[in-house]
């Protein structure tokens, strides 16, 4: 059997239950593979700030790969990368978004800045609700001229984000842009996407990627699932992905899929 060294797993969907906690089994199989000093790294489109809560509220630490892979830190918060694109060229992308009067609100993330476009805006509430963090309402203005901005999310209205992708793709070709849910697009620099932060960890630790497993349940972590020596879908995924994804499945974010297949590989 072969021995891996680190673990990734997404957030929404993947550790976390619908109810928005993570399970007593995860948080003891956590518990396990660092008393093996093998790191549970948490790896996710969200900053970092909006993942801390996670960590509080469950009493654990972990290292932090955040904005889809622009952002790394230790478990301790030590920063260790920091990529992303110009403030003027997220300036840019909103003022684009602004002038087609896209159905959308939007939130930039540089650093642990969390800037949205109308905190009234009911999408934008439920985001904070949702990561337990309030946003500031501001604009690209509120950065200094150096910031690196690691990501643009943008809050859609579902019947239209289809045709959204395709404008801001037809507009910005040389950035990712990424649909991560039936209403959430991600605009990043081109090549930015969460394999890029698994192999990027990887080498800062000295670790092989293909001695790590990574655990995901959606379009923007399949990347991620084929970079690792070990994908594993999670049972609650689309099923048009569960369907072709030629590796492990395992059981849904409800029913402690995590530790299960972790069990299997013969980890905790």
């Amino acid at each position: 059997m072969r021995t891996y060294k680190a673990v990734f797993s997404d957030i929404d969907g993947t550790l976390l239950t619908s109810e928005h906690i993570v399970s007593t089994a995860t948080i003891e199989a956590i518990a396990s593979l660092q008393k093996k000093n093998i790191p549970f790294v948490i790896i996710s489109s969200r900053s970092a700030s909006c993942i801390y809560p996670i960590l509080k509220k469950h009493h654990f630490q972990c290292p932090i790969v955040a904005c889809g892979g622009a952002w790394i830190e230790d478990m301790n918060g030590r920063i260790l990368s920091n990529e992303g694109m110009s403030r003027q060229t997220a300036a840019t992308v909103i003022e684009f978004m602004t002038e087609k009067n896209f159905d959308l609100a939007w939130g930039i993330y540089s650093g642990k800045n969390w800037i949205t476009s109308d905190r009234t805006d009911a999408r934008i509430l439920h985001e904070e609700s949702v990561v337990e963090v309030e946003s500031v309402e501001g604009t690209v203005a509120l950065l200094p001229d150096d910031a690196v901005v690691n990501k643009i999310l943008c809050m859609c209205n579902p019947a239209c984000i289809l045709q959204i992708e395709e404008d801001l793709k037809e507009a910005f070709p040389t950035l990712s842009i990424v649909k991560s849910s039936s209403y959430l697009l991600e605009i990043m620099p081109a090549g930015m996407n969460k394999a890029k932060g698994i192999r990027k960890f990887c080498e800062i630790f000295g670790i092989a990627t293909e001695g790590s497993v990574a655990f995901g349940d959606n379009y923007n972590d399949l990347e991620m699932l084929y970079a690792a020596g070990c994908g594993v879908l999670m049972g609650n995924a689309p099923a048009a992905i569960r369907e072709t994804f030629p590796g492990k499945v395992t059981l849904d974010n409800n029913h402690d899929g995590i530790p299960v297949a972790l069990k299997d590989l013969g980890m905790i």
